[in-house]
């Protein structure tokens, strides 16, 4: 099985890079579904990354210190992934003249 080793610095840097323009095509159409892609990949990878750990753990005992970084690189992804979705969703909301999905983070947007 293929180990995404996120502790080298090109692998993170393309992770980050294709999450940065997810989040910016998504500001750029006002549409929540890019981000939602970068969310669902991002969870993608934390369950590969949680598999590979814990399933396969006589055939990637030397990978155990680079999945358990990567599954901590994983869940800042989600976080980043997850607040960009709100945000664009807030934009798309503000835009189309609709409810958005949660307004709780409203006081965090006028912030910015």
């Amino acid at each position: 099985m293929l180990v995404i080793d996120l502790t080298q610095p090109l692998t993170t840097l393309l992770c980050v890079a294709v999450l940065v323009a997810l989040i910016f095509l998504g500001h750029e159409l006002k549409n929540s579904i890019a981000p939602g892609i970068a969310l669902g990949l991002s969870t993608l990878l934390i369950v590969l990354h949680a598999v590979q750990l814990y399933v396969f753990t006589d055939a990637y005992a030397n990978y155990t210190a680079i999945l358990s970084t990567s599954i901590i690189y994983d869940f800042a992804f989600v976080l980043v992934s997850y607040l960009a979705y709100l945000w664009i969703d807030d934009i798309e909301a503000k835009v189309k003249n609709k409810k958005s999905i949660d307004d709780s983070l409203e006081w965090f947007w006028k912030k910015i």
